[in-house]
C-alpha cells in the first residue's frame, strides 16, 4: 500500500518522480499515436503522462520512447547459453519479457531441468515466464530422457514465474481425451494459466477440437490461410521469425486492421549467433515493417497484444500503473535501440549492458553428464540394401515442414550409400539419455553439402544424437566426440574434425559467457564451409528438426523413419 500512495502522490505532482523522460515521443500502442510528453516513473511504475518533474530526468531531444518488447514463445536452450546469459542478450535489443518452454532441457533432464531454468533465470533483469512442459516425452515415437505427468508438473505453478501450459503437441491425446493431457490443461486452467498449442498442418477442424479442449494459441502456421484458420477461431498466432523456421513473410497478409490485436512475435528457436547479430523480436519488428506493415501496428504486436495474449496486465503498455519496462529508440523503422528499462531500472545503452550479469547458478551434475552412448561398431550405420527405391527425408529450407522422396542410391557389398551427386547424405539418431542403443538410420537430401559429416546433441525435441554425413567413418568419429563432450556440435572431414563447439549443460547450452559461445557457434559455423555447404539456411538448425515426429511429412528418430501424415513408423525401403 505504501508504493501505492506513493505513486499516487507522485501522479499528483505533491512529490517529484523517481525518474521522468523529458518531451519524450510517446508511443501509445492501444490508440497507435504518438504523443510528446514527459513520462513519469517511480518505484519502477509508470505513474504520470504530461508535464513531470523527477530526481533523474533523461533529456529525450525527440526520440521515442515505446514498451519494452515481448517474445511470446522462445526456448532459452536454443540460443545454446543458460537464461542469465540469455537476458543479457536479449535486454540490448530492447526484449524486456520473454515467455518460454523450457521442454528441451526438460526432455533431458526432467524436472531438475526445469528447475535449473526457473532457478537461474530469477537472477536475470529479463522478465521470465514459464510455460510448463506439456508433453514430455514429445510423442511415443522415440525414446527421450524423461517423463513427465500432470502430477509432476502440478507443484511448479506455485512458483510466480509459471503462468501456463506450453505447447500441447500431442494431438491425438487431447482428441482422445486421454486422461493425463486431460488433467495438464485442467491443472493449467485451474491456476489461472494460458494453454499454448501447436497445431502444425492442422486442418480447421483439428483446430475445433484444440480450441474446444482450451488451447489459445499457435505459432506453427506457416501460411496466411492457417493463421486466418486460427483467428476465427478465437486463437492467438504467433508469428515466428527464428533461426530454422521463417514465417513472417508469408503469414503477414493475414494481418488486417480488423483482426491485427489477435497476432504477435516470436522466435520460437534462434541460435546465438543470430540474436547477437540481428536481434529477437526487434528483428521481426523491423522485418515486418520492411514488407510494408505499419511501424505502431508491428510495435502493437510486439507489446500489448503479447502482453494481453499471457494476462500481463501490467506489462506492454506505456500508461500509468504499468511497469516501466521502456525502449528509447531514435526512429521506428531502423529500430535502433538505444536504451533499455525494466521497473525503471536502465538495463542497457548503445547495445551494451549497464550491470554486469549475475553469475549463473551451479548446474545438476546429471544435466552435465547427459550423452550416455558408446563407441559405435564398424557396421553400426550400415543400411542393408534392398531391391528398389528408398525413402528419403527432403529438406525444404528455412522450413521445418519436410518432404517424403523415394529415391535411388548407389550399392557397396550389399549396403546403401549416401550420394553427394543428389546431394543426398546418411542421416542417423542415436539414442543418448539411458544407454538404451537404438540407433534411427535414413538419407535425407537437400542439405548441399559436397563432403564430410556433422553431428550434434541438439536434436528437437527429445535431443537425441543427430548426424548427417557422405562417410560412415566421418560420422563415428563425430558422435564419438560428442560422447567425449558431453554434448556440442562436431564437424569431420576426411577422418579428421574440423571444428567443434562444446554443450556441455544437458547436452544443448554452452556454460560460458555469451560473446564466448558466439564465437565458437561462428568458428562452426564458418568451418562448414570446408565441407563444401551452399545453402542459404542454417545446417545446425535444419538438421536438428529433422528428428521431430510430430513435424510433416517424414522425420527420423532412434526408433526410425516416422511418417507424421500416417502417423506410424515406416521402413527405410519402399
Amino acid at each position: 500500500m505504501t508504493n501505492q500512495l506513493n505513486q499516487i502522490q507522485t501522479a499528483d505532482k505533491q512529490k517529484p518522480a523517481d525518474l521522468v523522460f523529458k518531451q519524450a515521443q510517446v508511443v501509445h500502442v492501444l490508440s497507435k499515436e504518438i504523443e510528446t510528453a514527459d513520462v513519469a516513473v517511480t518505484d519502477g511504475k509508470i505513474v504520470g503522462i504530461g508535464s513531470y518533474e523527477g530526481r533523474e530526468e533523461v533529456e529525450m531531444k525527440g526520440r521515442y520512447l515505446a514498451p519494452g518488447f515481448i517474445d511470446g514463445h522462445v526456448h532459452i536452450e536454443s540460443s545454446m547459453v543458460s537464461p542469465v546469459r540469455f537476458g543479457g542478450v536479449l535486454l540490448r535489443h530492447g526484449v524486456t519479457s520473454v515467455i518460454t518452454d523450457p521442454h528441451e532441457i526438460a526432455n533431458v533432464g526432467g524436472i531438475e531441468g526445469v528447475q535449473y531454468m526457473l532457478d537461474d533465470a530469477a537472477r536475470t533483469p529479463l522478465n521470465t515466464y514459464f510455460m510448463l512442459p506439456s508433453c514430455v516425452p514429445a510423442t511415443p515415437f522415440e525414446n527421450s530422457g524423461a517423463v513427465l505427468t500432470a502430477a509432476d508438473l502440478l507443484p511448479l505453478y506455485e512458483n510466480n514465474q509459471v503462468i501456463g501450459l506450453a505447447e500441447v503437441m500431442d494431438y491425438p491425446s487431447v482428441a482422445a481425451s486421454s486422461p493425463d493431457m486431460m488433467q495438464k490443461i485442467k491443472d493449467a486452467a485451474t491456476a489461472g494459466g494460458n494453454i499454448d498449442g501447436h497445431g502444425a498442418g492442422f486442418t480447421p477442424h483439428q483446430v475445433n477440437v484444440y480450441t474446444a479442449a482450451g488451447v489459445q494459441t499457435d505459432h506453427e502456421c506457416t501460411t496466411a490461410s492457417e493463421a486466418l484458420d486460427r483467428i476465427r477461431r478465437g486463437m492467438y498466432v504467433m508469428i515466428r521469425e527464428g533461426s530454422a523456421a521463417k514465417d513472417l513473410e508469408a503469414l503477414l497478409p493475414a494481418v488486417t486492421e480488423a483482426n491485427a490485436r489477435r497476432f504477435l512475435f516470436c522466435t520460437d528457436d534462434k541460435h546465438l549467433d543470430a540474436l547477437l547479430a540481428d536481434g529477437s523480436i526487434d528483428d521481426s519488428i523491423r522485418l515486418a515493417v520492411s514488407y510494408g506493415m505499419d511501424p505502431l501496428t508491428a510495435l502493437q504486436l510486439a507489446t500489448v497484444n503479447a502482453a494481453e495474449c499471457f494476462g500481463l496486465q501490467e506489462k506492454g503498455v506505456v500508461a500509468p500503473g504499468y511497469d516501466a519496462d521502456l525502449v528509447i529508440l531514435d526512429d521506428l523503422e531502423s529500430l535502433q535501440v538505444q536504451a533499455v528499462y525494466t521497473n525503471g531500472v536502465k538495463r542497457a545503452e548503445h547495445g551494451e549492458l549497464t550491470e554486469a550479469e549475475a553469475p549463473p547458478v551451479d548446474v545438476p551434475e546429471r544435466l552435465t553428464h547427459s550423452v550416455q552412448t558408446t563407441p559405435l561398431s564398424e557396421d553400426a550405420l550400415a543400411v542393408a540394401a534392398g531391391s528398389g527405391a528408398v525413402r528419403c527425408i527432403d529438406y525444404e529450407p528455412n522450413s521445418i515442414v519436410t518432404g517424403h522422396a523415394a529415391v535411388h542410391l548407389p550399392e557397396k557389398d550389399g549396403q546403401l550409400l549416401a550420394d553427394p551427386a543428389q546431394d543426398i547424405m546418411k542421416m542417423t539418431v542415436m539414442e543418448r539419455h539411458q544407454q538404451k542403443g537404438s540407433i534411427g538410420l535414413g538419407f535425407i537430401r537437400g542439405l548441399t553439402f559436397d563432403t564430410g559429416a556433422f553431428a550434434l546433441t541438439v536434436a528437437h525435441d527429445s535431443h537425441n544424437l543427430v548426424a548427417a554425413g557422405y562417410e560412415d567413418n566421418d560420422i563415428r568419429i563425430a558422435a564419438d566426440r560428442i560422447r567425449e563432450l558431453q554434448g556440442g556440435l562436431v564437424l569431420v572431414k576426411n577422418g579428421q574434425i574440423t571444428a567443434e563447439m562444446p554443450l556441455p549443460l544437458a547436452g544443448l547450452m554452452s556454460m560460458k559467457p555469451a560473446e564466448e559461445a558466439a564465437a565458437e557457434l561462428t568458428a562452426v559455423e564458418e568451418a562448414f564451409r570446408e565441407l563444401g555447404f551452399s545453402g542459404d539456411f542454417n545446417p545446425l538448425s535444419a538438421l536438428s528438426f529433422m528428428c521431430l515426429p510430430v513435424i510433416p511429412s517424414l522425420k527420423l528418430t532412434d526408433m526410425g523413419y516416422f511418417d507424421a501424415e500416417a502417423g506410424e513408423h515406416v521402413s527405410v525401403h519402399l
